[in-house]
């Protein structure tokens, strides 16, 4: 019996994979969570805690295989007005749990991420995505702790929260008999059912994936205007009443994400420097005088 724990696993996409995994006898789930799932399988342990807390962390891991790290600040508005939190939770909560797996000898580490951490958008939520990856790269290279790094496209499907794009359109239809969507007509989304990407998920434990970079995204290009026009199917809500209103998503994507560009740095160059033995020399005396008062 192998033991798989899912940090986040009573969110939308964690909570269903612990269902999926446990249905293989050969499973057993650890869920790690701030709040309790709906319900525990048979194969299923749940334990409290927050990603933060070292100690709390330290006992959802300790006797695992594989971890799946699902905890995050994943709404992208959300993190646009809290860059410090979303970097807590989405970098150093990360990085304490990479530090774990390796004091237990985790056999890999699997990491949700997101195609904007490959991209120059997504926010502050994108730019955490992108620092958490290279941690998770750096940790397999001095330390060889096997990683595989899920990058999300756009996730729909039962027991999606309120912020999930799909529900936004949902919950606007049926409060205003009427369908919104707030942002570029031109956009175009890939989306991903959450039982497709949980399939997805449980593949990437196999050897095949280890130290791969995945894109968990769906099969084709969906334009939001499609979108709609299946919704205006399935609500029975006129052609008509679906209309497009230009909002400041700062940070979404219309189509695809654009391709991170590595910034290159320019030279600024000073008239006159310090002469470089004379500085040596200084900081020698200075250090000299502290040493013999250590």
């Amino acid at each position: 019996m192998r033991t798989i724990t899912i940090l986040g696993g009573s969110g939308f996409l964690g909570s269903q994979l612990s269902f999926f995994l446990s249905k293989n006898s050969n499973n057993r789930v650890i869920i790690f969570d701030k709040k309790k799932t709906n319900k525990i399988e048979k194969n299923q342990k749940f334990i409290k805690g927050n990603i933060l807390n070292t100690k709390q962390l330290s006992r959802a891991i300790k006797k695992s295989d594989y971890v799946f790290n699902f905890a995050a600040l994943a709404d992208l508005n959300d993190a646009r007005n809290k860059p410090l939190e979303t970097a807590m939770i989405n970098v150093i909560g990360t990085i304490k749990a990479l530090q774990i797996s390796k004091k237990f000898k985790v056999k890999k580490f699997i990491q949700a991420s997101s195609i904007y951490a490959n991209s120059e958008q997504g926010g502050f939520y994108g730019s955490s995505k992108k620092a958490a990856e290279d941690y998770i790269e750096k940790f397999n290279k001095k330390f060889k702790l096997k990683f595989t790094i899920l990058r999300f496209g756009s996730l729909f499907g039962n027991g999606a929260d309120r912020s999930n794009g799909i529900n936004i359109i949902i919950d606007y239809a049926l409060k205003n008999e009427s369908l919104l969507y707030k942002g570029s007509k031109k956009a175009a989304r890939k989306y991903i059912h959450v039982l497709d990407a949980c399939r997805a998920c449980a593949k990437a434990i196999s050897k095949k994936y280890d130290n791969k970079y995945l894109n968990i995204t769906g099969k084709n290009k969906i334009k939001i205007t499609k979108l709609l026009n299946i919704m205006s199917d399935i609500t029975n809500i006129s052609k008509k009443k679906i209309f497009y209103k230009n909002f400041p998503n700062e940070g979404h994507y219309i189509s695809e994400p654009k391709k991170f560009i590595p910034r290159r740095g320019i030279n600024l160059n000073l008239i006159k420097y310090q002469d470089f033995k004379k500085g040596l020399t200084s900081q020698y005396i200075e250090r000299k005088k502290k040493y013999k008062l250590w």
